[in-house]
């Protein structure tokens, strides 16, 4: 089993038998994280895009633990310069690591660095394979049909799908995509950190589950297994 700690909004952290890996490390800063970002301890960082929260607390977590951060090429040469150990990627490729496989994959959203004004490249999704497990997160994204080309490659064990909506898919949009991924289980992610992205993830779960799929809805700081 793969355990999972949800530290809210989009962060996650992903613990196998070896490795400790986080997705999107906002903490600092974060009304929904119950942690604060010195006690994580990560061996590697994944990230989607640069904005700033999903980019959170990276730089520091990856210089206090000497993490490797894995992102797309624009952002990785942006963390090294910042003196981070990084290791870049092109949406579409897979390479493996200590803990398993990453790959990228396309996501429909925008991707800068908004406190230096800097445009990062393309955002993404990834899939991760680790401790037995396939897992998605999509990042920040809207629907789009090409999901179903992942599922057809991938055979997703958990999804973990934003749907906030207004910046990303909302609920009905998310539950497509869960289709179209045709994962076995699905977590929401990207709802509730701030008003405007303020959906129920009960109402999704219903409808997850009329299609005949198992939704988690993830208490935040637990440890779940999947």
């Amino acid at each position: 089993m793969l355990k999972i700690i949800y530290h809210g909004h989009s962060a996650l952290e992903v613990i196998s038998e070896k490795h400790n890996i986080l997705i999107d490390p906002f903490i600092t800063g974060n009304p929904k994280a119950k942690v604060k970002a010195s006690a994580l301890k990560p061996d590697f960082i994944i990230l989607t895009h640069a904005h700033g929260d999903h980019f959170g607390d990276t730089i520091e977590l990856a210089k206090n633990n000497d993490a490797t951060v894995i992102a797309t090429h624009e952002l990785s040469e942006y963390l090294i310069t910042k003196g981070c150990k990084s290791h870049g990627m092109g949406i579409g490729g897979q390479r493996e690591f200590d803990f398993g496989k990453v790959k990228f994959t396309i996501a429909h959203h925008s991707n800068s660095l908004e406190s230096e004004r800097l445009y990062m490249g393309e955002p993404a999704g990834v899939i991760i394979n680790t401790g037995g497990k396939t897992i998605y997160h999509a990042g920040d994204t809207g629907l789009f049909l090409d999901m179903k080309l992942i599922g057809e490659m991938h055979a997703i064990d958990h999804a973990f799908l934003p749907i906030g909506d207004n910046y990303t898919m909302g609920i009905d949009d998310a539950v497509k995509a869960a289709e179209f991924i045709n994962c076995k289980s699905v977590s929401p992610v990207h709802y509730g950190t701030f008003p405007v992205i303020d959906t129920d993830p009960n109402e999704f779960r219903r409808k997850i589950e009329s299609i005949g799929k198992k939704c988690v809805i993830l208490p935040i700081g637990e440890e779940v297994e999947i």
